[in-house]
């Protein structure tokens, strides 16, 4: 009798190559044959689940931004039912930061992520609609509700994100300046 597979249990072991991959060896080096080789399967069964590499790093894309959001909805949680919004500002964009190993490797693709859906036109609606996202939450939990404070509180946290991988700050470094920066909007 054929041995029965969850096809999104397959579909993400395969994705899970990927990051790999791409996390050692950035996403230039990801190809059906480099992602079969790390998952342990043919190239075929990889062609098998996703028919092109697009619609492979599209479903790798949203594997890591469902890790991402399971860590930020965990984070959250853990501050309790009533956080202080300054709390909960902080928690939400220390969980972003690539702080500490699995997360930095996961900062790591995503940023590989983000250089490949930038040169492709149809991922832009969804980056805008992502990033408008997190300014109107980060906006709501703001004093003033300010929008340009919030965009500003992005932008600092994803250069923060960039040095981090980059070597250039540290763990402690990083979080220091985003207090410094939500101590003045607080």
């Amino acid at each position: 009798m054929p041995k029965k597979v969850d096809r999104q249990e397959r579909r993400t072991q395969i994705a899970d190559a990927l990051m790999r991959v791409a996390a050692q060896q950035g996403l230039e080096a990801v190809s059906l044959r480099h992602v079969a080789a790390e998952a342990g399967v043919s190239a075929g069964m990889v062609q098998h689940y996703f028919r092109t590499k697009d619609e492979m790093m599209t479903f790798a894309m949203d594997v890591v931004r469902d890790r991402n959001e399971a860590r930020i909805t965990a984070a959250l949680g853990a501050l309790g039912p009533a956080p202080e919004p300054r709390d909960l500002l902080r928690t939400f964009l220390v969980t972003v930061l690539p702080l500490g190993d699995e997360s930095r490797a996961d900062g790591r693709v995503a940023l590989a992520f983000l250089a490949y859906r930038a040169v492709r036109p149809a991922a832009t609606p969804a980056l805008r609609e992502e990033t408008a996202q997190m300014v109107s939450f980060m906006a709501g939990l703001l004093p003033d509700g300010d929008e340009k404070a919030a965009a500003g509180l992005l932008a600092l946290m994803e250069g923060l994100g960039m040095y981090l991988l980059g070597g250039q700050y540290t763990d402690g470094e990083a979080v220091a300046a985003l207090d410094a920066q939500l101590d003045r909007l607080f």
